[in-house]
């Protein structure tokens, strides 16, 4: 099994633990890459977007905050899975709960 599908499913797995169905809806990830920066570029050129909805539609600040938080700190206590996505040249991984807005973690 390619390492890329191995992440891929261990991410799969985690994030829809983090909330239960009544406060969040898991998604899926989506994989960016760049192509116009250059790869010596310091600037992020790869980076892993996790996507959920919350079931309420206008959370307030503090709430969406705290799901940031939430879906942060459980990527970061899976060190393997970290080094598994710094390995494979992730830059970066946001979280979105909407199609407007993304929040970075890491």
């Amino acid at each position: 099994m390619p390492a890329s599908q191995v992440h891929a499913e261990n991410l799969d797995v985690l994030m829809s633990q983090v909330f239960s169905n009544q406060e969040a809806t898991y998604i899926g990830f989506e994989s960016v890459e760049r192509e116009d920066i250059p790869e010596q570029a310091a600037v992020d050129r790869k980076y892993l977007i996790v996507d959920f909805r919350l079931a309420e539609q206008n959370p307030e600040s503090e709430q969406l905050q705290a799901s940031v938080h939430k879906v942060c700190m459980t990527l970061l206590k899976d060190r393997a899975l970290v080094r598994s996505l710094s390995d494979s040249g992730y830059d970066m991984v946001s979280v979105a709960f909407d199609r407007k807005s993304q929040f970075d973690c890491l």
